[in-house]
């Protein structure tokens, strides 16, 4: 084997822009984000609505709107990139 740091070893060509389709996989994993957001998110609220410790359930409220904001900026790709395929096609 020869002595190549491993990130050269099996390097891909960078794409300019995403491509126009999302796999099977693609699909899968972002289902899957948008998921472990909305999970989190419900989990966050669950937490505080049942805390004392208003710090804490600030805190918590903060963590279950993060996860929303991430949900929401995942579903504006997605509709982004819809509206763009819907143009150029």
């Amino acid at each position: 084997m020869q002595n190549q740091p491993m990130n050269q070893q099996n390097q891909q060509p960078i794409m300019p822009q995403p491509p126009h389709v999302i796999t099977t996989k693609d699909f899968s994993y972002i289902n899957d984000m948008l998921a472990w957001n909305l999970l989190a998110m419900k989990k966050a609220h669950h937490a505080a609505s049942h805390c004392q410790d208003q710090k804490i359930k600030n805190k918590l409220e903060a963590c279950g709107q993060m996860h929303q904001r991430h949900y929401m900026k995942i579903l504006s790709h997605l509709e982004e990139k819809q509206q763009n395929n819907s143009i150029t096609q």
